[in-house]
């Protein structure tokens, strides 16, 4: 049995999420930078050189990438052996919210939903927790903003939907967000499981490094034809047309029940935004 103490859960929350507000995955520019060489659109390459320059402005003055910074998501993998002492956990990882949040002059942007009360810290954040082997904790971070997330969707399918059923109400998200979720997007796919389970590997299959595909040969494969369909849709960065409306598209698979075929599609804007530490 190993002890942690839950003040070094709130350090490494807090330097998470300073890190991540400002600097994107490191994968960002490079897809971005690609983009710019096929882009056929004027208007879109301008966009595109616009959203490079706005990545190094951000890192050069340690700024915002973007004003929205977020929802706090938080992803916690706590090994079996892992004893934490201290403050509950939950309080610890508010805590790091909450520092993160001041320290770096985020928007804080959460608010009790019907009252529509700002709690003036950012917090509470959105906490996943899950137990693995091991004596060590994985802590990942995802600062999250609402004009991707509204556009998020979750579905029930039957079973004979199959794939091109689920390719196809991808696709059909992504249609239906338009420019909303400021595009180019990067898209996270659940499919599987149950209702609850499809959301939540839709937003931890945005934790994978950015563009990295699947494991799984057929995920692959798919995740390559739903970004071919959906830059043939012509949207385009912020949605003033072109052919890069997204640029990834991660699929996690979950067994799932005979009778049912969840899909839930998580929408990612251009900032992609999430760090990872194990302590």
């Amino acid at each position: 049995m190993r002890n942690v103490d839950s003040g070094a859960i709130t350090l490494a929350v807090k330097e998470l999420f300073l890190e991540s507000c400002i600097h994107p995955d490191p994968g960002l520019r490079p897809l971005l930078c690609g983009a710019l060489v096929n882009e056929t659109s004027g208007i879109a390459r301008d966009i595109l050189s616009q959203l490079v320059k706005n990545i190094e402005l951000a890192g050069s003055r340690a700024l915002p990438l973007c004003q929205d910074t977020g929802m706090a998501v938080v992803f916690l993998d706590i090994g079996q052996g892992v004893h934490i002492k201290g403050a509950w956990l939950a309080d610890a990882v508010n805590e790091g919210v909450r520092q993160a949040y001041q320290e770096g002059f985020f928007r804080k942007s959460v608010l009790t939903a019907l009252s529509r009360k700002n709690t003036g810290d950012n917090t509470p954040a959105v906490l996943h927790t899950q137990i693995i082997p091991g004596e060590t904790i994985k802590i990942s971070v995802a600062p999250k903003g609402f004009g991707s997330e509204n556009m998020s969707r979750v579905f029930m399918l039957t079973p004979a939907d199959g794939k091109q059923g689920v390719i196809e109400k991808v696709v059909e998200t992504v249609r239906l967000a338009g420019g909303n979720p400021c595009p180019p997007v990067v898209l996270g796919v659940g499919v599987g499981g149950t209702f609850e389970l499809a959301a939540l590997n839709a937003k931890r299959a945005l934790l994978r490094p950015l563009g990295e595909p699947s494991e799984d040969a057929q995920l692959a494969a798919m995740e390559r034809e739903l970004l071919e369909r959906i830059n043939a849709l012509g949207i385009g960065p912020m949605g003033l047309g072109g052919n890069t409306t997204a640029l990834a598209v991660h699929i996690l698979e979950h067994p799932t029940h005979i009778a049912g075929l969840p899909v839930a599609v998580n929408v990612q804007c251009h900032c992609v935004r999430h760090a990872e530490r194990t302590i």
